[in-house]
């Protein structure tokens, strides 16, 4: 017994719509990959260069009418901004909220300071830098 063979022979016929419709497709595919990766490093380069003032807080030391905060900020010489940070009571709500403006040639500022609250405040937290 022999078992037939279900492929068409060799030059014999043209190509089919599906293997045709299958070739735009893994085109159109690929066009859309490239596009998308030049989007995202696109955007990943603007957000490397155009961010000249990064902070985070180190410590924070919660008290009943404040709270004494330790932020490191890194920066461009010459650079100059502010920091917005904020303080949350337990349930949620904000309790204190402070903006520390940054100028000079330094690159490295530790900045510690007391974030007055108008109730005891539980976290400190950094909502974003900014530069002028």
């Amino acid at each position: 017994m022999s078992t037939a063979s279900t492929r068409l022979p060799e030059g014999r016929y043209s190509r089919t719509s599906d293997e045709r419709a299958d070739r735009k497709l893994k085109i159109i595919g690929a066009v859309l990959a490239v596009a998308l990766l030049g989007l995202v490093g696109w955007f990943g380069y603007h957000y490397v260069v155009q961010n000249k003032i990064s902070a985070e807080v180190i410590t924070f030391e919660p008290g009943k009418e404040s709270v004494k905060v330790h932020l490191e900020v890194r920066k461009d010489a010459g650079a100059t901004g502010y920091c917005t940070v904020r303080s949350q009571a337990e349930d949620g709500s904000v309790v204190g909220r402070a903006e520390l403006r940054f100028d000079g040639n330094a690159t490295v500022i530790d900045k510690v300071f007391t974030l007055r609250t108008t109730s005891p405040g539980t976290t400190a937290e950094l909502q974003g830098c900014q530069a002028d």
